[in-house]
């Protein structure tokens, strides 16, 4: 008989051990160790993979080019924004109009943009939130044909209300289309675009300003309102190549088109069956809800008039952050900004207009930074950071303006100071709360509410920006420039509060998990930051 070593009989496998020998239980042991090591392989190698997925599905360029499409809209208020900070001096030069008039002029905009606001979402909930998009685009083109072309005072309102109301549409339609096409890694990042976008437009609008101040005064003006119906002809022609969202497509059952858009704006086609599965879930749970029986009808409404606990909170946290984010005064300081320049001491308007230039190429520069880092820090984190900032320099402008008022020598230190701090402002702005509120206010509302919803919170965000924008002058003349600022740098020491109490952190979470995030008992420990 040929004998063999224990060895050799493992690996011929010619007899085989008693159950009890002791050569048996090492064997089993080193199998065990040999299934434990490479269960740690496989599950390594599978952790890469997410990790893999994760860092492509910060890329996805389909997403990425629907986004920015989506997104160029945003650049028509950007434009209007900038344009009007230089165009009002010489339409009250040329026109002939009074202070109180201007702030009309100016106001108006944001105050017909709440018009537009409150239909869009029953709009996008009608027709999709693709067609909404071009109609907001058609309604800016055709409001700055009326403002190019306008002979006199009210022709010129006229197209501002036409404009305004295309705002509204714009504002809201953005950063919901942006949300609900965006994988969840990269969510934060693509919805921030509508604020990028916005900056652009502001600085092109200072970049207009500054090249045309040159021309006869009935011309300038004239040309640098009336440029803006090119890019809203480009908007409106790109917007056609775009995918519907996905989201609308399942509230309307059409589930195959949903799943092809998935598949396109996600990494793999299991990811987009995930996401497809949670939209498809959430739908079928609002179709057996009475309250829900109709998505854009009385339904939604009564249940956003009469919230229950979690979708109070939502409200609080959305309305909230529209509230401070034009109570802080942004939109008013770069419509009026040659103003403030002028109270500081700057006297020709070649300059000031190249200072607005400064600080459209410091907005937009800090936007982008912003935008890159919101999937990796969060939202909380940059909304603390902007609004601490802003509050401190709102202070120094304050000072800066409080000091030139009372000297005559008008020294060059506080007057570096007043452009330092207005540069620092609205660089902190596009930090925090320029992006995020559009990313916010966008992912927190649960599907059967996020269009409508959004509309109410940026009603909110664009009649508070009419009145700060209407009054910010006259406000000015009685307490001061630099008293408005104080009082703005008070506004933004409350908000930063608020927005520490209120705000749960929703980086990195799907839409449908956000929602649970409001709920009496979030996960995570968000119940530390949310109040009743």
């Amino acid at each position: 008989m040929q004998l063999c070593s224990s060895q050799e009989s493992d690996q011929k496998h010619y007899y085989h051990l008693l159950p009890n020998s002791q050569l048996q239980n090492e064997r089993i042991e080193r199998k065990r160790r040999k299934e434990v090591s490479k269960s740690e392989t496989r599950k390594h190698k599978s952790d890469r993979q997410d990790g893999a997925r994760q860092r492509r599905s910060l890329f996805n360029k389909y997403a990425l080019a629907a986004a920015i499409l989506a997104s160029t809209n945003s650049v028509l208020l950007g434009y209007d924004i900038g344009v009007m900070s230089g165009a009002v001096l010489y339409i009250r030069d040329n026109l002939n109009i009074t202070s109180t008039q201007v702030e009309v002029l100016v106001g108006c905009l944001n105050i017909c943009s709440l018009i537009g606001s409150l239909v869009s979402g029953k709009t996008s909930d009608s027709i999709g939130r693709r067609y909404t998009i071009i109609l907001a685009a058609a309604l800016f083109f055709i409001g700055a044909i009326l403002m190019g072309l306008a002979p006199s005072f009210p022709f010129l309102m006229a197209g501002r209300v036409v404009a305004g109301i295309g705002v509204g549409y714009s504002l809201m339609i953005a950063p919901v289309y942006t949300a609900e096409i965006s994988p969840a890694m990269s969510r934060g990042f693509l919805s921030s675009l509508p604020e990028v976008f916005i900056n652009i437009g502001i600085l092109l609008g200072y970049i207009s300003n500054y090249a045309l101040s040159s021309l006869p005064e009935y011309l300038n003006w004239r040309l640098m309102l009336g440029l803006a119906a090119l890019p809203a002809l480009a908007v409106a022609l790109g917007v056609t190549v775009m995918p519907e969202s996905p989201s609308w497509l399942v509230i309307k059952g059409r589930f195959v088109e949903a799943k092809r858009v998935l598949i396109q704006t996600s990494d793999s086609e299991e990811e987009a069956d995930m996401r497809l599965a949670e939209m498809a879930k959430t739908a079928k749970t609002l179709e057996q809800e009475p309250s829900s029986s109709s998505w854009h009808g009385q339904g939604v409404w009564k249940e956003l008039l009469r919230p229950s606990r979690p979708i109070r909170r939502i409200l609080i946290a959305a309305i909230g952050l529209n509230f401070f984010m034009q109570a802080s005064g942004n939109d008013a300081v770069i419509y009026y900004s040659p103003e403030v320049l002028k109270d500081a001491g700057i006297q020709d308007r070649k300059q000031q207009l190249g200072v607005t230039v400064i600080m459209g190429i410091a907005k937009t520069c800090f936007v982008f930074i912003s935008a890159l880092f919101l999937d990796r820090f969060g939202r909380r984190p940059l909304l603390l950071l902007g609004s601490t900032g802003m509050a401190i320099s709102l202070v120094g402008l304050g000072v800066g303006s409080k000091y030139l008022q009372q000297s005559y020598e008008k020294p060059a230190w506080a007057i570096a100071l007043c452009i330092l701090a207005l540069c620092t402002d609205v660089s902190f702005f596009s930090i925090g709360l320029g992006p995020i509120t559009w990313v916010y206010s966008s992912e927190i509302f649960p599907m059967r509410l996020r269009a409508q919803g959004s509309s109410l919170a940026i009603s909110v965000n664009r009649m508070v920006s009419g009145i700060v924008s209407m009054t910010f002058l006259s406000i000015s003349d009685k307490i001061t420039f630099g008293g408005m600022f104080f009082a703005l740098a008070g506004i933004m020491a409350v908000g930063t509060v608020f927005f520490y109490l209120f705000l749960p952190e929703t980086k990195g979470k799907s839409l449908e998990e956000i929602e649970i995030l409001f709920e009496d008992n979030p996960p995570d420990g968000n119940d530390k930051v949310l109040a009743s």
